[in-house]
């Protein structure tokens, strides 16, 4: 089983998240266990403080060593993992997160995400990572959204969280070949004029696999030919 430790100093905004959805049904099926742990629990003095102002001058306050070394050096104690947790540092200076990420991070047992907040960390706080991730070339008010996005994407991942098992997931869009994903229809056969392609009504299943993988390449270098 995946088990999830989240830190951030926003815990109310994953709500939604856990009691919703594919996350919900993998909790429910013993797929993983996700716990959402409050920065501020460790935060410093009366106000539990997790942030200061930056040496040196600067606009914006960064998230302070001491809460996020607590919270993370207790995640780990409590860790039944058999292998190095790890520990992901949201961070708009990351790598930039992708399919073969959640691959790898499906294959875990324990994964802790940091959370970043304000104007970003104390240098330090990077010491305890294994991994800086970015959802994407920009920036956010938190890392939240971005940690909640990842988790998705692992744990959809997991073995018997979606229907119809492996072949749910092999086909997907920068799956396999890293290509796109080629275009699906369903029924009506025509709507306002647009049709289905003859092709995915003839039965012929090598046909219809060749069209596929001929417009996954197309749409592939169409939209994104950077993956090429």
């Amino acid at each position: 089983m995946l088990h999830i430790d989240i830190l951030s100093v926003q815990p109310q905004m994953f709500g939604g998240f856990l009691s919703e959805s594919i996350v919900m049904r993998a909790s429910k099926k013993g797929a993983c266990e996700i716990n959402i742990v409050d920065i501020k629990e460790y935060g410093i003095g009366r106000w539990h403080k997790t942030d200061d102002k930056p040496y040196g001058g600067g606009p914006g306050m960064l998230m302070r060593c001491e809460p996020i070394f607590e919270a993370v050096e207790k995640c780990l104690a409590a860790s039944t993992s058999s292998k190095r947790a790890r520990v992901v540092l949201t961070s708009p200076a990351g790598k930039k997160f992708t399919q073969r990420d959640a691959e790898d991070l499906s294959r875990e047992e324990h994964v802790i995400f940091i959370c970043g907040h304000y104007e970003g960390f104390d240098a330090r706080i990077e010491t305890l990572a294994t991994d800086l991730f970015s959802v994407g070339d920009f920036v956010m008010t938190g890392g939240e959204l971005a940690a909640a996005a990842m988790t998705d994407a692992a744990v959809r991942l997991l073995p018997g969280v979606l229907g119809g098992g492996p072949a749910a997931t092999s086909s997907e869009s920068f799956s396999g070949e890293g290509l796109l994903e080629f275009p699906q229809y369903t029924h009506p056969v025509e709507f306002r004029g647009m049709k289905v392609p003859e092709v995915l009504l003839s039965g012929n299943h090598a046909k219809i696999e060749a069209w596929r993988k001929s417009e996954a390449k197309r749409l592939t270098h169409k939209r994104r030919p950077d993956l090429v």
